[in-house]
């Protein structure tokens, strides 16, 4: 079974329901390591996603992701703007004119993004980013294709990679952004960004159960 036209209005819908949810969660986790905005904006983001929705929700996906990204860049502030808006850019190229998603196109759709991630950021492994996230994601995303699972069981697996991944950021020391001028002490804190990637496959996975 497909990823449909309409799981994905559905997904980003669900991004704004959970990035309203978990604004102060967010929040205080940036509050720790960072400038105590990512919940404010992560939620102002995807909000104003929803508020536009309608505008472009009839189109194909890779215009629907384009205009996501768009939509985060003017609104979304800090370093995070221009990374989340990224993936959605980058994410929209191999969906373009689509109308439904098979698992290796998610694959596909996914890795594209995250490149784009890296590419801006610079990130390496083990830097304390919201990269250590979406690498293992992507991994766990390839790793279901191979083996010919439904998009539901592998976003139930890219789920639960998501979620030990971002738990692993605790234990490492910052080396990129604000949260690198503590050095040390940005041990023993969640990535705000690896928290937010995991709401974002939380809300994709989500869609498809919905």
């Amino acid at each position: 079974m497909a990823l449909t036209h309409a799981q994905i209005i559905l997904w980003l819908q669900q991004c704004a329901l959970l990035f309203e949810k978990n604004s102060d969660y967010l929040t205080d986790l940036d509050r720790e390591i960072g400038d105590a905005d990512h919940g404010l904006n992560m939620n102002r983001g995807f909000r104003k996603v929803q508020e536009k929705l309608p505008e472009f929700a009839g189109q194909d996906i890779g215009t629907i992701l384009k205009t996501t990204g768009m939509t985060l860049l003017s609104n979304i502030g800090g370093a995070s703007g221009p990374l989340f808006s990224t993936f959605f850019i980058r994410a929209a190229k191999p969906t373009a004119s689509l109308q439904n998603l098979e698992l290796n196109q998610l694959v596909e759709m996914v890795t594209e993004g995250v490149e784009g991630i890296v590419s801006r950021g610079k990130a390496e492994p083990n830097d304390k980013t919201m990269c250590d996230v979406w690498w293992p994601v992507v991994e766990s995303l390839k790793h279901a294709n191979e083996q010919n699972l439904s998009i539901k069981e592998a976003l139930s697996q890219a789920q639960v990679a998501a979620e030990k991944a971002a738990e692993n950021t605790i234990a490492m020391q910052a080396r990129k952004g604000r949260a690198s001028y503590l050095g040390e002490r940005s041990i023993g804190h969640k990535d705000p960004g690896s928290a937010s990637v995991v709401l974002m496959i939380q809300a994709l996975a989500n869609s498809i159960n919905a």
